[in-house]
């Protein structure tokens, strides 16, 4: 892949793997879960991965059976281990975005350990900034933080960054999809995550108004009370895919 000026390459080199030193050196002490077949490195300062935000990664490789040719890209990447899984159990290369250099450094360096540095490319930025223009993807994982800000204290372990979705839990995952609805290809797809059927609801009427992002819900998976998946294509997209 052609890596942009600002790119971080999926290698660990001191250069790319340096981060932010914690105040709390036992935030900063990395740790190591299984994530399906990948084992995904994170310490404190990134939210610790969900094992069941598989159901993501496994949609994702369901689709991509039938998307157009082209790159993933994931926005609110994090630790990568999303992503990275979609990427492992598919050919397809990706492109992953987070606003938090940390979270970014701990995806090249999780990217590096599933022998996908060759695929992939980290990218450190906010997700309106994140894509070039002319680039489009058939396929957007999108992970952003969704608890309401008046909940975050619930989730004391867990990075405000990470968690803090505004005062609906919907801020970020407005912000990504208008960033997404610029890059997605018109028979594209895109895999979002939010936390509960509500917002799921709340969502659909935001993108019944006129206007950019130009995507409706298709289709939604959850797994217990743990969070949802939501499937978003064009009005009209051109092909009919997996739900």
């Amino acid at each position: 892949m052609t890596l942009r000026p600002d790119v971080i390459p999926a290698s660990t080199s001191p250069e790319t793997a340096a981060a932010p030193v914690a105040d709390d050196a036992s935030a900063a002490s990395p740790v190591s879960m299984d994530f399906g077949p990948l084992t995904i490195s994170y310490d404190g300062r990134v939210l610790t991965p969900r094992p069941w935000t598989q159901i993501q990664s496994s949609w994702a490789v369901e689709l991509l059976a039938e998307l157009p040719e082209g790159p993933v890209l994931e926005i609110c990447t994090g630790a990568g281990h999303i992503g990275l899984l979609a990427l492992a159990l598919t050919d397809r290369d990706g492109v992953l975005v987070d606003a938090d250099p940390v979270a970014a450094s701990y995806a090249v360096k999780n990217a590096d350990a599933a022998g996908l540095a060759d695929r992939v490319e980290v990218r450190t930025a906010l997700a309106q900034d994140a894509v070039a223009p002319g680039e489009t993807f058939p396929l957007a994982i999108v992970d952003p933080p969704w608890v309401k800000s008046q909940e975050v204290t619930r989730f004391p372990e867990d990075p405000l960054l990470a968690i803090d979705g505004g005062d609906d839990g919907l801020a970020v995952a407005r912000q990504c999809l208008h960033a997404v609805d610029a890059c997605l290809h018109p028979d594209g797809a895109v895999l979002l995550q939010l936390g509960t059927f509500n917002q799921v609801a709340a969502l659909e009427e935001w993108l019944e108004q006129s206007g950019p992002p130009h995507l409706r819900v298709r289709g939604l998976r959850s797994f217990e009370d743990r969070g949802v998946v939501v499937l978003l294509r064009r009005p009209e997209p051109g092909t009919r895919l997996l739900s």
